[in-house]
């Protein structure tokens, strides 16, 4: 007996999860998996404003696939077509053509990207927050504006330098900025000529509260702490242009800044564009709570999708959809990867339930608010209960274990507030000090010039 192809598209918390959890749950006779992502890792999003911070390695922010999925098969390239109807999927290598694969059941998990505006000077000036690099990119952009600050002689340079705009008041943008403003604080110490009197952040979010997720109460409560640290909290205010770095907000402000950090929301991956799987109105692949993937009244043999991508009915909220968080993506995982189980072996699939438990935000070192189970915490328990959370939820003992030692070091060590700019541009240098050879044609062509 031929074992089953499954190909899981994406290594996020789904892809990642269901890939090992199928791995252990099917022996190789019966079943090969094949992890699809273009990156060799998978990135605990939770973490991106802790590494971006300097509390942990940005190392230990990511899992490597190879090293955590042995069983699986890791195709390092970027799917750019599903064809459901033929059961096959277009692979785009890092190197070399293209190539098609067929399979017997595909796991559509693709994840997440920023949800953009079409807002002037946005696609030239904003950073994003999703990504590894763009997080540690931020933290280098942010520790090359102190250095233009510094010394620069233009009072305006130093003005638009120390102005650190963010869009988006949800989890993202929040524990992005509040991990930012603690880092630029303890970096302040290493600048006599900067004062933290001169530094601003500004949060501008289009509704009227922050951190919905964890209810109105410690959403204000976020709202308070992150004004007393002088945080200018710009609420129902919306960007509307920020050419050359010239922010203009809805509220009639202008000012420049040099650094603009968008968190505003994400949409599902453009890659489900080149599928003719069935999606909804706002392009999220449409499933059963089984996390077979729908058409109508029609159940697709073989299809399955889960996490930020999909559209799952919520049985705990009828009538609701399964929100796109961490907490949902690595539950379904789990029970994609049974219910796939269940069907290689001849069986029927069980519908996803979870009820959310609630949430936890950090707002910097020792500073948190969470709402777990109707229980309301603030403050240091809650910036615990963040840390404990997200420790436990990262994949593999040995991330666990290197999170874990860079925390313990960073009670008895001070921040890193190094930059590694170089990192971004790593050729500069060297193409710089090497001089340009001319070919031999290009010399015979001087040549037959000068005559």
């Amino acid at each position: 007996m031929n074992p089953q192809r499954i190909v899981v598209v994406g290594a996020g918390h789904v892809g990642l999860y269901a890939a090992l959890r199928l791995s252990k749950k099917l022996n190789r006779r019966r079943a090969e998996v094949v992890v699809i992502d273009p990156q060799p890792h998978m990135t605990y999003q939770p973490f991106l404003p802790e590494a971006a911070a300097g509390n942990i390695s940005p190392r230990h922010s990511v899992v490597p696939l190879r090293r955590e999925l042995r069983k699986c098969r890791i195709v390092s390239g970027e799917v750019t077509k599903i064809e459901h109807a033929r059961k096959t999927v277009t692979i785009q290598p890092i190197d070399g053509p293209s190539t098609e694969m067929e399979y017997d059941h595909i796991i559509v998990a693709p994840g997440s990207v920023s949800r953009t505006l079409p807002i002037p000077g946005l696609r030239e000036q904003g950073i994003g927050f999703k990504t590894i690099g763009e997080a540690i990119y931020l933290r280098n952009h942010i520790m090359d504006r102190l250095d233009v600050a510094a010394v620069t002689p233009d009072p305006a340079v130093r003005k638009a330098s120390l102005t650190f705009v963010f869009v988006g008041g949800g989890f993202a943008g929040i524990e992005a900025l509040a991990e930012m403003e603690d880092l630029v604080r303890d970096a302040l110490q290493y600048y006599p000529d900067l004062d933290q009197k001169e530094v601003r952040f500004v949060l501008v979010e289009a509704t009227n509260r922050i951190l919905p997720e964890v209810g109105a109460k410690m959403g204000a409560y976020a709202a308070r702490e992150l004004s007393k640290r002088g945080i200018d909290l710009r609420l129902d205010v919306r960007l509307e242009s920020c050419v050359d770095g010239e922010i203009v907000l809805s509220d009639g402000d202008r000012f420049q800044a040099e650094t603009l950090v968008w968190t505003a929301g994400v949409k599902p991956s453009p890659m489900l564009e080149r599928t003719d799987l069935p999606r909804g109105p706002r392009g999220h692949v449409t499933c059963l709570p089984t996390l077979q993937v729908v058409d109508g009244d029609k159940v697709l043999d073989g299809a399955w999708s889960a996490g930020d991508c999909a559209q799952v009915p919520d049985l705990t909220n009828p009538g609701a959809w399964c929100s796109p968080s961490a907490q949902h993506a690595v539950r379904q995982a789990k029970v994609l990867a049974d219910n796939i189980r269940t069907v290689v072996l001849g069986g029927l699939p069980k519908e996803y339930r979870h009820k959310y438990v609630g949430s936890v935000a950090g707002l910097g070192l020792y500073k948190g608010v969470a709402h777990v189970y109707g229980i309301k915490v603030k403050g240091l328990p809650a910036w615990f209960m963040h840390r404990t959370y997200h420790m436990s939820r990262i994949p593999s003992f040995n991330r666990k274990v290197r999170v874990v030692a860079d925390w313990t070091l960073a009670f008895v060590l001070q921040r890193e507030t190094v930059a590694l700019g170089q990192l971004h541009t790593p050729r500069e240098e060297f193409t710089h000090v090497t001089p340009p050879v001319k070919l031999p044609e290009e010399r015979e062509k001087v040549v037959a010039g000068a005559r």
